[in-house]
């Protein structure tokens, strides 16, 4: 995709390529196994993209992190937007704006999609060398909103992740016939839909270098309405077999 350079980060989304990826991505998305899913590589400008990792919030000169450390999870989350740099305060306020809910909906299929202003769970989020995501499916339920989650949008802003250091985003369905697996490229773009049956997580330890992070803000999608197959609700639940084998690539480049 070309750049834009008159377009400011807030209304980055009003491009039409967007409506038009979106559309593209439809049917991909649909089809996709274990869940529907889709990556979306060289989502955002390029230039746009380099600020973004430019500005990512540091946890050692940006204050109000949270740590995550445990059998589950190794992780570190910033969701107090009025901490981020402005011009990453003003992508994080894009991913809630009219038009990017529009290529969601459109490219998920799921409509009156609701952001969460709070970033429960979300927000900024890095790992560091050694550090895991286990397989889970998220919680279910936003107290705050009364909503019911629905999907997520996983933006990754490391240049020039190596595959060698891991880092993969595996996607599984219950007993793990379908697996799907992506590499934490920079400027890709990788939207789920969150059930009880969608499974996924960064379950083998990262091995990049100390002082490589790997990077990805994180916005996640709701709905007033309940989905066909609600379940009460939940917080987040975890699987405990590891180490996992990445599944196949199976990558969408628009």
């Amino acid at each position: 995709m070309g750049d834009f350079p008159n377009s400011g980060m807030l209304d980055v989304f009003d491009s039409p390529w967007y409506a038009e990826t979106a559309k593209k991505g439809f049917p991909v998305y649909q089809a996709a196994l274990p869940f529907p899913h889709i990556a979306i590589d060289n989502f955002l400008p390029d230039s746009h993209a380099r600020i973004l990792a430019n500005l990512y919030p540091d946890p050692a000169k940006t204050p109000g992190w949270t740590t995550h450390a445990n059998k589950n999870v190794g992780r570190h989350f910033l969701g107090d937007e009025t901490k981020y740099h402005p011009l990453f305060r003003t992508f994080a306020q894009a991913t809630a704006s009219r038009q990017f809910l529009l290529f969601l909906e459109t490219l998920t299929g799921i409509k009156h999609l609701i952001p969460d202003p709070y970033y429960v769970g979300g927000g900024a989020m890095l790992a560091n060398r050694g550090d895991h995501l286990a397989m889970h499916v998220d919680f279910n339920w936003h107290y705050g909103l009364h909503c019911h989650r629905r999907c997520n949008a996983l933006f990754y802003l490391t240049p020039d992740w190596q595959p060698e250091w891991g880092g993969a985003l595996l996607l599984a369905n219950d007993d793990r016939t379908d697996e799907s697996s992506y590499l934490p490229l920079f400027n890709r773009l990788i939207v789920f839909n969150t059930t009880e049956h969608s499974w996924h997580g960064q379950p083998n330890k990262l091995t990049c270098p100390f002082g490589v992070q790997r990077r990805v803000f994180s916005a996640f999608y709701y709905t007033a309405a309940s989905p066909s197959e609600a379940a009460d609700p939940h917080l987040t639940k975890y699987q405990m077999e590891t180490p996992y084998t990445a599944g196949p690539l199976k990558d969408y480049q628009a």
